[in-house]
């Protein structure tokens, strides 16, 4: 089985013991080994499982607006652990192919290898939750053909996802394309250079 392929069932997995609490605030212990990239995965899955929860909560027409704000500032923060989690996989990439002997017709690609697996990722929980609009019984038939069809796209999509990750992968450890890692640099989170932010000092 190829990196993302495995990365789907890691995925699956990880969406499924989330939903067995359900809980946003639940405390899971990450099953696998410290700093292994299969550790960032699971824990990369997790941000966006609980993510994809809060999305849901904060459009609540009567949330609080308190409430609503402390979400807001919650959803960032979670942001920023995504991307630091992308950014943790693209090392070990870098890593693993660090001695390849890259061919004088090399190309890059238009994303690492890390952000193409984070596009994995969501697709899970979509493919998840569009299952369970599926599933539900209190729904129109309507509303099942649609989110049916919906699913085949989805599910038609992670598959050709992940041959493409598998071969960008095939394509590095050859030598045909090789990857650079860029920093994220968002300045919004960075009090000196979010105005806003430096402008208070």
């Amino acid at each position: 089985m190829n990196f993302a392929e495995n990365a789907n069932t890691l995925f699956d997995n990880a969406i499924e013991l989330y939903h067995v609490t359900d809980d946003v605030d639940a405390i899971v212990p990450n099953p696998y080994d410290d700093d292994t990239v299969e550790a960032h995965l699971f824990t990369k899955c997790w941000i966006d499982t609980v993510q994809w929860h809060l999305e849901d909560i904060i459009r609540d027409p009567e949330i609080d607006p308190v409430a609503a704000l402390a979400l807001k500032r919650r959803i960032d923060r979670s942001n920023q652990d995504r991307t630091d989690l992308v950014e943790k996989i693209d090392n070990y990439f870098h890593t693993l192919y660090a001695n390849v002997e890259v061919r004088s017709d090399a190309t890059i690609n238009t994303e690492s290898p890390a952000w193409a697996v984070d596009r994995l990722s969501i697709l899970a929980l979509k493919i998840y939750h569009m299952r369970e609009q599926v599933e539900r019984s209190d729904a129109a038939p309507s509303h099942i053909a649609q989110c049916q069809g919906k699913l085949a796209v989805l599910l038609e999509q992670r598959i050709d996802l992940t041959t493409a990750i598998d071969q960008l992968l095939d394509d590095i450890a050859a030598g045909r394309k090789y990857m650079k890692v860029y920093r994220q640099m968002k300045m919004y989170n960075d009090p000196a250079t979010n105005p806003i932010l430096y402008g208070k000092e």
